[in-house]
């Protein structure tokens, strides 16, 4: 079982900034990526960003120039910086990690499995 635990949301103004956290703590040996999703009050969650363990990331269009995600594979800590934040920002940000090393998961004997935190909420005011 892998448990996640977001941080850093709040309230602040257009054109700010926030760092959000996520700690990966139990038996994290076989996450390979992690991702921050958000879901605004009547929309669907979407990805914003995704970082795999190879350094490799993914971002949002709409994040795009705005926001870094970055990884400490060691810690199994996921952050993600949002810069020039927008009204359209606004929304409960979620941490997911998605178990993907099968020779991990065969070693342990565990189920190949994805996990999300319960959230942090961002909100930007105009």
């Amino acid at each position: 079982q892998v448990q996640l635990v977001e941080s850093g949301g709040g309230l602040v103004q257009a054109g700010g900034s926030l760092r959000l956290s996520c700690v990966a703590s139990g038996e994290n040996r076989c996450i390979t990526a992690m991702a921050w999703y958000r879901q605004a009050p009547g929309k669907k969650r979407e990805l914003v960003a995704g970082a795999l363990s190879d350094g490799t990331s993914q971002y949002a269009d709409s994040v795009k120039g705005r926001f870094t995600i970055s990884r400490d594979n060691a810690k199994k800590i996921l952050a993600l910086q949002m810069n020039h934040l927008k009204p359209e920002d606004t929304a409960m940000y979620y941490c997911n990690a998605y178990e993907g090393d099968t020779d991990c998961l065969i070693a342990l004997g565990h189920t190949q499995d994805e996990y999300w935190g319960t959230g942090t909420r961002v909100t930007v005011s105009s």
